[in-house]
Parts: structure tokens; C-alpha cells; sequence
């Protein structure tokens, strides 16, 4: 993007990017599917199902840059930096973590449940003035299930706005159903939260969840950008995609993003290794009790073939399961811009993590099967070498 831009016509056009992916039906792209694409043998040897994909995204997709982590090995194809022909950055590298980041606002949630600071059935009104009258719950807005329309429709990106005022922008349009009545995705459910933890914390919900979570597992790497920052710090890949400002200029660089702006919907950036972490402490029990995990992993809907989800996926408290070629689930969320996808999260019985990044929006055709079927054969390489099926 450019760089001289003045700073309100830079923030416009690229946060229009997340508005974009976000009414494209990019709400998560965690999920699997099946076994893995042919790719040509190296040798004698029976190629790797993880690296096919990976490659397949690049040689056949068109994908600049591919990454996949399982917590010991990291694979990845294609370059950095379309420029220069740097190295796909790795396991160390950062990327944002776009929708990954309502796992991180769930769980904090769930953390003042579990504290008994905040009822998952009191009316959300009690938390955020704001939504008095809409019927809407805590449970409702965890489980994207209040029909709240999407606050990403309506907003003038040229304009100095609060969290407050686009909650209060999406609250203007009629809902799109009555809460319960059914599953619907909106960034909007999230942008209520954040609003909720800081009216119980009276903490800033950033600061919060670094404090309660961030901080405590040690995610050195995971941090939430600062206002007015658009790149991203340390060691990281460029990122391309179409930016809706200026569509006819085709896949540009994208890698500067008011990041601030995503808030507890997506604004989070992490490492690979960092994002693997966080699963293994969220499903591994030592984030929330028992009895909290279980209604966030148990309590949910079918979201199959919605969006992005293949059969059989079921959404949680900002957590999804997504079936697993080698059977059973795995539990992560997922997420998109038009300069990244990110799928991954942990199977069923601990049977191990994953995290699959790319450097472009990958939410659809064969770039999805591609990005799912490396988060699937990785897992189910992993429940082989355990003894599984």
C-alpha cells in the first residue's frame, strides 16, 4: 500500500479490507477435507501429504506464500516476499490472527462466568446498556446466534469512530433474525463482548485478555497492534490481496492494516507457535475449569456447509469443531483477510495441534480444500504416529 497517504484515506482503505473479506463469507477457515491432493513423487519416496497441499497452493492456487506448524515440524512453499524472493518466514514468524481472535474473547468471557462475574443467560443489556431491548444474551452473542447485523456494513472507514459508536451504527438496521432463531455470523457479536468485559473488568478488554491470558502462557510473540499502527513487528511475510478501494489494480501488497481497528472480532497478531500454545492450553483444561470448556465446546451449532464449513462443523463460544479424514473432530476457529487465511486448532483426545497460514485470502475453491486439507493430513499424521486410525 502506499505509504504517503494521508493517514484517515489510509485507515479507509484498508480497513475496508477485513469489511471485505467479512461480507465475502469469509467468517473461519479452519476446517478439513479429506485426504490430500496429488503431488509429484520426489524420488521413491511417498511424498508428504502436508507438503502436497502446501505446494498445491502455491504451484496450482497461486498462493505467494505457505506455512504449516504440528508443534515440531514446520513446512512451507512459496516466498516471503514476491519482491525480493525471501524465504517463507517460520514458526517464528508473525501474521495476524484476523478471526482467531474470538477464541481469545470467548475464553475471557467464559473466564468471568466462571467467576461468577457474568451469567451466560442475563440479558446482554446488563453488560452493555446499548443493547437494551434487542432480547439479546451473553449466550446468544458467544454463539453468533443473537441476529445482530454485521456493523462491518455500514461503517464510513474515513470517519473517527469508538467501539461504541459501531455498535450503536449496527443497532440503527433491523436485526437479521430474533436472537436463538437461528446461526448467523457477525463481527458484531464480538465487538459486544469487548464492550463487556471492559463494563465488568473496567479494564480495556486488550489489556484484560494480555493480562489473564496473553501473559500467562507465555505468548511472547502474541500481541494487540497499538492505534494507529499498521505493520506488523519482528520477522514476518508480506501479504497480497485485492484491495475494494482500487479493485482494477488487481493483488497488491496488503501487509499494512489498521490492525487496532479489528478489535475483539480480529485485531490480534501472533506466531504459529504461539497460536498452537494457546489451543493446547484452551482445550488442554488449563485455561478455564471443566464444567466452562465443556458448555463452550458442547453448546453449539450446526454450521455445516455455511460459510466456510464443511459437513459436519459445529460452532461453539468462539470456538468450532470441524471433522477429521482420520475421525473424530478438531477444535479451532479460523480466520480470513484479503492478505491472509489461517486454519488450525487441536484434535479431539489431545491427539495433537496445528496451524496452516497463508499469505493471500484462501476462504474459497481450491485454495480452501487446499489450506483445510494441510490442517487435516497434518493432524491425521499425527494421530497415526500415536496409534490411532
Amino acid at each position: 500500500m502506499n505509504r504517503t497517504r494521508p493517514a484517515a484515506r489510509r485507515k479507509a482503505a484498508a480497513a475496508a479490507l477485513l469489511a471485505a473479506a467479512v461480507l465475502a463469507g469469509a467468517a473461519g477457515a479452519a476446517g478439513a477435507a479429506g485426504a490430500a491432493a496429488p503431488a509429484a513423487a520426489r524420488g521413491t519416496a511417498a511424498p508428504d501429504p502436508v507438503q502436497s497441499r502446501l505446494d498445491a497452493l502455491v504451484e496450482r492456487d497461486g498462493v505467494p506464500g505457505a506455512l504449516a506448524y504440528d508443534g515440531r515440524t514446520t513446512r512451507t512453499a512459496g516466498v516471503a516476499d514476491t519482491a525480493t524472493g525471501r524465504p517463507m518466514v517460520g514458526a517464528e514468524g508473525r501474521y495476524r490472527m484476523a478471526s482467531n481472535t474470538k477464541a481469545f474473547t470467548a475464553t475471557a468471557v467464559m473466564r468471568l462466568v466462571a467467576r461468577g462475574e457474568v451469567r451466560l443467560g442475563a440479558p446482554a443489556a446488563r453488560y452493555v446498556p446499548r443493547l437494551a431491548g434487542t432480547g439479546v444474551t451473553v449466550r446468544h452473542l458467544l454463539k453468533q446466534t443473537s441476529g445482530l447485523p454485521e456493523y462491518l456494513r455500514f461503517v464510513d472507514w474515513s470517519s473517527a469512530a469508538t467501539e461504541e459508536d459501531y455498535l450503536a451504527l449496527a443497532l440503527d438496521h433491523p436485526a437479521d433474525f430474533a436472537p436463538g432463531a437461528r446461526w448467523g455470523y457477525s463481527n458484531t457479536n464480538y465487538l459486544a463482548l469487548g464492550l463487556l468485559i471492559k463494563h465488568v473488568t473496567g479494564e480495556d478488554y486488550r489489556t484484560y485478555i494480555a493480562r489473564t491470558l496473553i501473559e500467562p502462557l507465555h505468548l511472547k510473540d502474541t500481541y494487540w497492534p497499538a492505534q494507529g499502527e499498521y505493520t506488523i513487528r519482528g520477522p514476518h511475510a508480506r501479504n497480497y490481496g485485492v484491495n475494494p478501494v482500487d479493485p482494477e489494480a488487481g493483488v497488491t501488497d496488503v501487509t499494512e492494516l489498521p490492525g487496532y481497528e479489528f478489535g475483539a472480532s480480529g485485531g490480534l497478531v501472533t506466531t504459529p507457535k504461539d497460536q498452537n500454545a494457546f489451543w493446547n492450553a484452551l482445550f488442554g483444561g488449563k485455561v478455564l475449569p471443566r464444567w466452562a470448556l465443556r458448555i463452550m465446546t458442547h453448546d453449539t451449532s450446526d454450521v455445516g456447509g455455511l460459510d466456510t464449513y464443511p459437513e459436519g462443523s459445529r460452532y461453539g463460544y468462539g470456538v468450532a469443531s470441524f471433522p477429521l479424514s482420520c475421525g473424530g473432530v478438531y477444535w479451532g476457529h479460523g480466520g480470513d483477510l484479503p492478505g491472509d487465511s489461517v486454519a488450525g486448532g487441536r484434535a479431539d483426545r489431545g491427539r495433537g495441534t496445528v496451524t496452516v497460514y497463508t499469505t493471500t485470502w484462501a476462504a474459497e475453491g481450491d485454495r480452501l480444500a487446499d489450506l483445510q486439507g494441510a490442517a487435516d493430513a497434518a493432524l491425521c499424521a499425527k494421530d497415526r504416529t500415536r496409534g490411532g486410525r
